[in-house]
């Protein structure tokens, strides 16, 4: 990828994984320096498409990659389509999967979409969110049921009919299920098709997508070929290890650092990242340069946990939840501002310490509390407590005081 990089703008080169087709072809359907010299020339911004299956709730740091991606483009003058995959979401994305996904109802992603659209920025001024919803001719948004709910039979075989079944089993999730024995509904088959007749109906001239979308995206120049229009151009680009340091960000690995976070739990997440994964992190979430970083590793992450707080929720609130993180990793609680808040309203009292940290949401159950405690890992106002059946008789005993898992999970309780 080193050597495409090198003929890239760097804001486009910063962090690609990889771009597809590449050569120095005079075909400005070959050559995506050519596309890019056109849309110069010609005054035209490119269509840059990027869809999203709202098939959850919340948006982490992982995802952000693409949007900020996405972001780049705008501000470099093109055109951002942005395409909520209502109607593909309700069959689900097959990539990554070992079985069916559980098929979502209408008013389920309809419900996940305005979430995603109000955590990209919706509404708010382009300086303080991940898009930018404001500036003119910048972004256009769309459904994919606009056109897919009213795909005739006889379009949808006429998409079909640009694909094979050895194609399809060539995708890796695919094959993998077929060798195995694990069925494969025919309606999955139609997931990569569906995702390629977007790129027809927006007119797409790049498609932005993680490293384990090139089958899709690559999909969707052919059909676009099919359909008589120029082919998109593939832009991949990596997916963010988790902050277990092994897997992929995901939230049902519980390895996640979302972006609706407070800016105290995010930066203790992001103070806490694997070493080898900080430099990583500073690349894809950052505008930093990386030739200017201190020599000395932990200066280097708490940096990083900084900036990327900072992109967030603002330098004031990053360098008050740093002052904070400091304050708790020595046990000292004067004025620590950052802290998020929760109610013990249902905590029922008198509580016992394992009950009430399972109750509000530190630990995922009664007996992981009763380890964390007899662990050494819990403490109460910055003291450490070893005995879980310490009882706590009324919520006087605990208003305002901040309760503490490890490093990472804290809060004050409320009334």
């Amino acid at each position: 990828m080193l050597d495409k990089q090198n003929q890239l703008p760097e804001w486009i080169s910063r962090g690609l994984d990889d771009l597809f087709p590449f050569n120095n072809s005079e075909d400005p359907d070959q050559s995506f320096i050519k596309r890019l010299e056109l849309s110069s020339i010609e005054k035209k911004p490119l269509r840059v498409k990027l869809g999203i299956d709202p098939t959850g709730t919340d948006i982490h740091i992982g995802h952000s990659i693409l949007f900020r991606k996405l972001r780049a483009f705008q501000d470099a003058g093109h055109t951002a389509v942005l395409i909520i995959g209502d109607f593909t979401a309700r069959i689900g994305d097959p990539t990554g999967k070992s079985k069916t996904r559980v098929q979502l109802e209408k008013d389920e992603v309809e419900s996940n979409a305005l979430n995603y659209l109000k955590q990209l920025g919706f509404s708010q001024d382009p300086k303080d969110s991940l898009l930018d919803f404001s500036t003119p001719g910048r972004l256009e948004i769309k459904r994919n049921s606009e056109w897919l709910e009213h795909l005739n039979l006889s379009k949808v075989i006429e998409l079909l009919s640009n694909s094979t079944v050895g194609q399809m089993l060539a995708k890796e999730d695919f094959s993998n299920r077929y060798k195995s024995g694990t069925p494969i509904s025919l309606h999955e088959f139609l997931y990569p098709l569906l995702q390629a007749y977007d790129s027809v109906a927006i007119n797409s001239d790049i498609e932005l997508g993680g490293t384990d979308q090139k089958f899709n995206i690559a999909m969707g120049r052919d059909i676009q070929r099919a359909f008589g229009q120029k082919p998109q151009f593939g832009m991949l680009l990596p997916i963010l290890v988790g902050l277990d340091g092994t897997q992929k960000m995901s939230k049902s690995l519980n390895n996640i650092v979302g972006i609706n976070e407070d800016a105290l739990s995010m930066y203790s997440k992001l103070e806490k990242v694997p070493d080898d994964l900080v430099f990583s992190y500073l690349n894809l979430l950052t505008t930093e340069n990386l030739e200017d970083l201190d020599s000395n590793p932990r200066e280097v992450q708490k940096f990083m946990a900084l900036t990327i707080t900072s992109n967030f929720k603002g330098m004031e609130s990053a360098k008050k939840a740093q002052s904070s993180s400091e304050k708790l990793v020595l046990g000292t609680q004067e004025s620590l501002e950052e802290v998020p808040e929760a109610s013990i309203s249902k905590v029922n009292f008198p509580a016992k310490a394992f009950y009430l940290f399972n109750k509000m949401g530190l630990c995922s159950s009664s007996s992981d509390a009763r380890r964390q405690i007899l662990g050494g890992g819990v403490r109460i106002d910055g003291k450490k407590i070893t005995d879980p059946n310490l009882e706590f008789v009324s919520p006087d005993d605990l208003i305002g005081k901040i309760l503490q898992v490890g490093k990472k999970k804290f809060l004050r309780a409320s009334i």
